[in-house]
């Protein structure tokens, strides 16, 4: 039973959550400010959201094992302490080298996803905890939304620095709060941190992020491209031997074979192509002059208003969720969401002529997020051992995020594949990106589809030699 109240411990993890979604959104409509205001190279500036992205990946799932093993209350607090020193050395940073530094200690905050779905399985009442974690998934997808909605305003009133000084004080005092009332969780794995697979993953997820965030530039073709694409699969394949062959592996490759975890986790892979492709394309679409054949000129500020039905959206459904899953069951929501996210962007690839039909499709696309994001937390959850939560949601995040880079990459080959004699994209590569979107969306839709209902898994613990099986029921 709760220990402390939990109502408040739910608001020191939606709170910190949440900035964190809306760091990895918040500085992209403000980019090209930062490159002038720092003197700095397009190409260069573009670092302030691959650091963030790399480090992020790295630290989610390492981390989310930290607290399951060493008390996920302890690593929370750390963790919100570096997104704080982030956020300030960044509102402070002189040049572009200090900002890219303070956005890699911000990306540790990726950690605050599995540590908050940890501590709500620990610390809430059964009955409260599915409820709970669709509460914090809307939180997770608004924050994202927010940041889109708000740069612009900040920026234009104040300055880009704002877009950190702002998170600053708020995260300060989510970590006094934290310190004194979030109760440290009693569930513990047993072992240690396997530092060998904590090099091995981050430097699989580093090889093949990279060359997915930065082929534009140095060419798919290229020579850095292809290395390190070849280097993440043979590290990739060193990390499964190394996690297969451990006692306390940072990753249970076991748990991953669930059937209810890798078909979210597929879905996930899916539906995060479509949703952080269109977060990166859209906002460009509408901002196109009129001359090109297609766009509205809008500027950043009013490019962001038309993102607002995805925002409220978002938020909406993310609750709504919580109320239906124990009629629907999470299986269908996510299956719904993934669909709702295909027909949006089918829908966008053959209408986008009128700022309605973009202010629509962000509205449905929205409710999609919003059902996604809460029953993939709630189908992982449910899937694993308490002791597991941490490692397995992290991962579950960072697969996500794989397939939004991946997503992103092969929608951006396609949109900037062919320009138009004025440097602009035809409108033909944002239908064909759109379209692409659409059929990853639906994939997503079917691999949901593939995930058990009401069947009980074994999982074996790994931690110690004799240790009996846990029972796991998949919901």
């Amino acid at each position: 039973m709760p220990r402390k109240s939990t109502r408040l411990t739910f608001a020191v993890l939606a709170t910190g959550a949440g900035v964190f979604s809306m760091l990895q959104s918040l500085i992209a409509p403000a980019l090209p400010t930062v490159q002038h205001a720092l003197h700095t190279s397009q190409s260069t500036a573009t670092w302030v959201m691959t650091a963030y992205l790399l480090s992020a990946s790295v630290f989610t799932p390492i981390l989310g094992r930290v607290g399951d093993l060493m008390g996920k209350k302890r690593t929370l607090v750390a963790v919100l302490a570096a997104v704080l020193v982030g956020c300030l050395v960044a509102a402070l940073a002189p040049n572009i080298g200090v900002l890219i530094v303070a956005r890699v200690v911000q990306g540790v905050g990726g950690a605050l996803f599995p540590l908050s779905f940890g501590i709500i399985r620990d610390e809430f009442a059964a009955a409260e905890v599915s409820g709970s974690i669709s509460n914090l998934s809307a939180v997770i997808a608004a924050g994202g939304g927010v940041g889109m909605v708000a740069a612009g305003p900040i920026v234009s009133a104040l300055d880009y620095r704002w877009l950190f000084w702002l998170p600053v004080g708020i995260v300060a005092i989510t970590v006094l709060i934290a310190l004194r009332y979030v109760p440290e969780s009693p569930n513990r794995a047993q072992g240690k941190v396997s530092w060998r697979g904590a090099v091995l993953l981050s430097a699989w997820l580093v090889a093949l992020l990279l060359p997915l965030s930065e082929a534009g530039q140095w060419g798919w073709g290229s020579a850095r491209v292809i290395g390190l694409f070849a280097a993440a699969a043979a590290l990739f394949a060193l990390w499964l031997r190394s996690e297969a062959r451990s006692r306390t592996p940072l990753i249970d490759l076991r748990v991953l074979r669930l059937p209810a975890v890798w078909t979210t986790n597929a879905a996930a892979l899916l539906f995060g192509a479509g949703m952080y492709a269109i977060w990166s394309f859209l906002p460009g679409f509408v901002q196109t002059p009129s001359s090109a054949g297609y766009g509205f000129g809008a500027s950043v500020t009013a490019s962001g208003l038309l993102m607002l039905p995805m925002l409220l959206a978002m938020f909406l459904s993310g609750v709504l969720s919580g109320r239906l899953e124990p009629v629907l069951g999470a299986k269908t929501l996510l299956t719904t969401g993934a669909a709702l996210g295909a027909v949006a962007l089918g829908f966008l690839a053959l209408w986008h002529d009128a700022q309605w039909q973009i202010a629509a499709v962000a509205g449905v696309f929205g409710l999609g997020i919003g059902l996604a994001f809460a029953s993939m937390a709630n189908l992982i959850v449910g899937a694993v051992p308490p002791e597991q939560t941490g490692a397995a949601t992290g991962m579950n995040a960072n697969i996500r995020t794989i397939g939004g880079s991946i997503g992103a990459a092969v929608t951006s080959v396609l949109v900037t594949g062919r320009l138009q004699p004025s440097g602009l994209p035809y409108d033909s590569g944002y239908t064909h990106g759109f379209t692409l979107l659409a059929v990853l969306c639906a994939g997503a839709a079917l691999a949901a589809l593939l995930v058990p209902v009401g069947r009980p898994t074994r999982l074996g613990t790994p931690v110690a030699a004799g240790t009996p099986e846990v029972p796991v029921r998949v919901r």
